[in-house]
């Protein structure tokens, strides 16, 4: 009994000394838990923070990249739309721009022939009597210097001093008075400058049968001296000279509009008249200019030609062929003759 007593105390003993230090070590491994987990949370923020930052350096990076992307597709788009203005639209925007641009134009007048002293308060007055203008706006202009552009030119009024002639567009609020504004086609609006007023819609189209082309004519002619020209023809309605928009000068052709096609045949007869020193052609427009026939004498050129250079062609191939065979034969003779010595010297030696 004794012994057994002993025995149940050295165990109780035992789980005591087991259980004590489990006791006694517990509070420091819950401390150093709670340490663990302040130091997890101050990482935590701490990884939090660069990860952030990270976040925050590759959106950068990102933004750059498609910032770069986008300026490559503006500088692209813009070199398209540089290059074809209508792409980038849809079939109906551009139907509907050209319907608004036809609408504006058909309220558009043209004035040609325009002394460059006219001012816009002078065209404005003159025109303003068939309706509300819009706007008025001059073209044609040539800058006195390379620097100005035509729209400083003609605010500034500084022109080249060759420059004789302007051109302007009136537009009115409605279309019944643009139509009224073209009776003032062919008046004289100063000294030697009969304007030419026209419907700037493409639409209008231009009478072929009551008009005539002209050719060779002097590049500083005025729109006047052709009138006065043709006058004797009949009625002129107008005079259009085409001209170059940098220079403005003429490109030596151009078109006189008649009041009927009587006019034309009378006109045609000036075929070959001088004007200015030279001599101009005139035709009925669409016809197409032929060049005047040769001589007889002329016409048979051709087969002489044809006879000379086949002769020329069978000398030069006989001269080809023999100038083949010379250096042929002397080519063979020339080796022979080296190939007799060395052999000669071989057999010496």
């Amino acid at each position: 009994k004794g012994n057994k007593k002993r025995k149940l105390t050295e165990e109780t003993e035992k789980a005591s000394a087991d259980l004590s230090p489990s006791v006694t070590q517990e509070p420091p491994v819950k401390t150093k838990k709670a340490k663990k987990k302040e130091l997890s949370e101050a990482e935590k923020k701490l990884a939090n923070r660069e990860s952030s930052l990270e976040q925050a350096d590759e959106e950068e990076e990102q933004k750059l990249v498609q910032n770069k992307v986008k300026q490559k597709k503006g500088a692209s788009h813009a070199i398209i739309k540089s290059v074809h203005p209508d792409r980038g639209t849809t079939a109906k925007q551009q139907k509907e721009k050209k319907l608004a641009d036809e609408t504006v134009n058909r309220r558009t007048v043209f004035v040609g022939n325009l002394p460059v002293s006219c001012t816009l308060q002078e065209l404005k007055s003159r025109f303003k009597a068939y309706g509300q203008i819009k706007s008025i706006r001059f073209r044609s202009l040539v800058p006195a210097e390379d620097t100005l552009s035509k729209k400083l030119a003609g605010i500034k009024r500084k022109v080249h001093p060759n420059a004789k002639f302007i051109n302007a567009y009136v537009v009115f609020k409605e279309e019944c008075d643009a139509i009224k504004a073209l009776k003032e086609n062919g008046t004289e609006i100063a000294s030697g400058f009969h304007i030419r007023v026209d419907i700037a819609s493409k639409t209008s189209s231009h009478d072929n049968k009551r008009s005539v082309f002209l050719g060779n004519l002097s590049y500083d002619i005025s729109d006047d001296a052709v009138r006065e020209h043709f006058s004797d023809c009949g009625g002129v309605v107008a005079v259009r000279i085409v001209r170059d928009r940098k220079t403005g000068l003429g490109k030596g052709f151009g078109y006189v509009l008649f009041e009927n096609t009587d006019a034309v045949h009378l006109a045609l007869k000036l075929n070959n008249s001088a004007l200015l020193g030279r001599k101009i052609r005139v035709k009925r427009c669409g016809e197409k200019w032929k060049a005047p026939q040769k001589g007889p004498n002329l016409s048979r050129a051709p087969k002489d030609r044809d006879d000379t250079m086949s002769k020329n062609r069978k000398s030069s191939n006989d001269s080809f062929v023999g100038e083949k065979a010379i250096p042929l034969k002397k080519s063979t003779k020339s080796k022979r003759v080296k190939t007799i010595p060395r052999s000669k010297a071989g057999k010496n030696s």
